[in-house]
């Protein structure tokens, strides 16, 4: 098996941390999974961008928390899935980044995509904006991955985009990946960001089952002919809500009503959830980022890496 695999952090998105009181004991605990997701081999850590899950429960902020992940790992890749390009001035989330990508010792990957529009009500209520036109959404987005690109490679950066301008906007350091941080764009449109992602991606993160990704993947491949891009030079991520039991039966009483949302997944015996990587990997997928719904599923997570791992 040559898929590669991450962990989605349980942050609060799913509201993991549903009958604690104390943040910091939330907080601990999120670490202490991505310490054991580090020990046992999984390739890379992923945090969403999302402000809350509802009044009651705990959501921890995307950029810096990755900053103390940065810290408090050694080895694993870190990334967003993604970073809502219309919550940060792309110049600054390009100058944080440099400094992640310092601070970790060259282990970030940048994901970034417009805004899912179910999170448009929470970009209002923290005071930003959030076009209702997908159109203008994705405009925005090519701009800010413009600027990203710019503040990485040139010495002074100058941008004048309908959205956002830059005037000889210095960033030192660049960070310590080359040619630049890695940019992972996320999203699902065809029209719009699959064309993105072919001019400018270094990976995609798609979601969805493995028929609708072999039909993405293949949108993706005649966009890249297209413009002389290689399809081979972009990975391909998605993700999925991953329950391990004995017994699919056993499994499925484990999932969360909180996960039964997100849809599809891995979830079963060892051997269901080998067939199901096997069809997404025969769509085209080359990594997968798993959401243990389960706070401290320690056991599950432990017990995946010793299945698919090794």
């Amino acid at each position: 098996m040559t898929m590669k695999f991450g962990i989605a952090l349980p942050q609060g998105t799913m509201m993991e941390f549903a009958g604690i009181s104390d943040p910091i004991e939330a907080y601990e605990k999120m670490t202490e999974v991505a310490v054991i997701a580090e020990e046992v081999g999984f390739e890379s850590l992923w945090l969403s961008d999302v402000l809350w899950s509802d009044r009651e429960n705990f959501l921890f902020e995307c950029w810096t928390t990755m900053a103390a992940l940065a810290r408090d790992t050694s080895r694993i890749r870190l990334g967003q899935m993604v970073t809502n390009s219309g919550l940060r001035n792309p110049a600054l989330l390009a100058k944080m980044a440099s400094t992640i990508d310092v601070m970790s010792h060259g282990r970030l990957t940048v994901g970034i995509g417009s805004g899912f529009p179910p999170l448009a009500s929470q970009f209002r209520a923290y005071g930003f904006d959030y076009p209702e036109s997908a159109a203008v959404r994705a405009r925005q987005l090519e701009e800010a991955i413009q600027i990203l690109l710019a503040l990485w490679t040139q010495e002074e950066a100058t941008f004048e985009g309908t959205y956002y301008q830059v005037h000889g906007a210095i960033n030192q350091p660049k960070g310590v990946q080359r040619p630049h941080i890695p940019l992972l764009i996320g999203g699902n449109g065809e029209k719009k960001t699959l064309k993105l992602v072919a001019r400018y991606g270094d990976a995609w993160h798609v979601f969805g089952d493995a028929a609708t990704l072999a039909h993405k993947f293949e949108l993706l491949k005649q966009y890249c002919e297209e413009i002389g891009r290689d399809y081979a030079s972009i990975r391909r991520a998605a993700v999925a809500v991953c329950v391990i039991a004995d017994t699919d039966e056993q499994a499925q009483a484990k999932v969360p009503e909180a996960a039964k949302a997100f849809g599809g997944g891995l979830t079963g015996s060892p051997d269901t959830i080998r067939k199901q990587i096997a069809a997404l990997e025969q769509a085209g997928v080359q990594e997968l980022t798993l959401r243990f719904p389960v706070l401290q599923d320690l056991d599950g997570i432990r017990r995946f890496a010793r299945e698919f791992i090794g």
